[in-house]
């Protein structure tokens, strides 16, 4: 009888593991509800049918991205265990002069999965209808309009940030915890602007107490095709855009690369997959890991030279 039950146990151990190498893992970085979690929730049941397994979300919140990225940075690096990440991957490393990751060297990049803009909004009660007459009544009353932001260091305040900073503008920068915060702040107008990703900005931008002024993006996008972006409307040149993709512990071997990056591609392509995301005001695009990594090493740079001149720290 106790052979039977050892060799009982030994087959329910030998199914778990079994199981387990059939059981992948996204880390959104963020609280449920976000426009990462909405991406990795798009793709997870498409990529668990290709993988043959399951994709299971886990949101691992705190530190601007951090705690969850630092989690996936010391996973195995065998494929089963992703970040969905964006461009705060980056700032929370430049920002965090202690940080127990680094964003470049400790991840391996994966797959593109799309960028998205941002828009630009105010109040209803500010006298602006563009980004020009915005920043025209700014520079008329120096000092006297509020930005909010999800945080010190946040996407939203660096993209409003370097708004004011390229229009010369003098804005107060009033900080919340999260962008859902910084959005309510807006709609009853404790603070007048908010830079805001078109990532999960359907359900707010025909809300009659926010105006939405332009598109902080390179290009109008798809969603909102009669809104002109800032370079069109008021400040030429501006631009502040998000990727989103995800990444993998570094030293994760080429072939397992390979194939995440194949399948995601095909994913990506699926219509209906490809609707959902555009729908979120992401543009979907695919690429090969080499040019995400480019990309990645791009947005870094980038990042950190925005960072300087507009004198954000972590305090």
């Amino acid at each position: 009888m106790r052979l039977f039950l050892g060799l009982v146990a030994l087959c329910a151990t030998l199914q778990i593991a079994a199981a387990q190498t059939n059981l992948y893992k996204i880390v959104v970085p963020f609280a449920p509800g976000g426009g990462q979690d909405v991406l990795a929730r798009v793709i997870a049941p498409e990529l668990g049918n290709l993988l043959g397994g399951t994709v299971i979300i886990e949101n691992r919140a705190g530190a601007g991205s951090a705690v969850g990225a630092t989690y996936v940075a010391r996973s195995t690096p065998d494929g089963t265990t992703l970040l969905m990440a964006a461009s705060s991957h980056v700032i929370s490393a430049l920002l965090n002069k202690k940080s127990p990751i680094d964003p470049i060297k400790d991840f391996t990049p994966v797959a593109h999965v799309g960028t998205g803009g941002y828009l630009l909004l105010v109040n209803a009660g500010v006298p602006a209808k563009s980004a020009a007459e915005l920043i025209a009544y700014a520079k008329k009353n120096p000092g006297k309009l509020n930005y909010a932001s999800a945080g010190v260091g946040s996407a939203t305040h660096l993209a409003s940030a370097y708004f004011a900073s390229r229009a010369d503008l003098n804005l107060v920068h009033v900080p919340y915890k999260s962008t859902a915060e910084a959005l309510n702040s807006t709609m009853r107008g404790d603070t007048q602007i908010l830079i805001v990703p078109t990532l999960g900005s359907q359900g707010f931008i025909a809300n009659p107490d926010l105006r939405v002024l332009a598109v902080v993006s390179k290009h109008r996008i798809a969603s909102l095709p009669d809104v002109p972006t800032v370079d069109e409307s008021g400040l030429p040149g501006f631009e502040f855009s998000s990727w989103f993709g995800l990444l993998g512990p570094a030293n994760m071997p080429a072939e397992i690369t390979q194939k995440i990056n194949g399948i995601m591609a095909r994913i990506i392509a699926m219509p209906d997959v490809a609707e959902k995301i555009d729908l979120q005001g992401v543009e979907p695009k695919a690429m090969t890991a080499k040019a995400f990594g480019e990309l990645l090493a791009d947005n870094y740079d980038t990042t950190r030279k925005i960072l300087e001149s507009t004198g954000i720290t972590s305090e």
